[in-house]
């Protein structure tokens, strides 16, 4: 459920309201209980994660974290990559004569 912001607009009072999205717009002050309440547009009716613990990748999809692994895997060398560049290594140190 989103929070909304509201205004009177014969006292000035403002103040939030934590308020289904389908439920219906306040129009009487809490304050002074005229019928001038108006809701203001601003971020209030935008979803904000407040405290510890939430982080962007806590709800990745299944098939992000697929992708993200196997592009982890491909960046790792293979083992038989690093034995052929051992032993190319090792034939030029013999071969060059000086």
């Amino acid at each position: 459920m989103p929070t909304y912001e509201y205004q009177c607009q014969e006292c000035g009072h403002t103040f939030e309201l934590f308020q289904q999205m389908s439920a219906s717009v306040k129009k009487k002050c809490p304050e002074c209980a005229k019928l001038k309440l108006k809701r203001l547009i601003g971020s209030g009716s935008a979803v904000m994660f407040k405290g510890s613990g939430f982080y962007e990748t806590d709800y990745r999809s299944e098939s992000y974290k697929k992708d993200a692994k196997a592009a982890k895997e491909s960046l790792k060398p293979k083992k038989d990559d690093k034995k052929k560049s051992n032993n190319s290594k090792k034939s030029s140190k013999g071969t060059s004569s000086s």
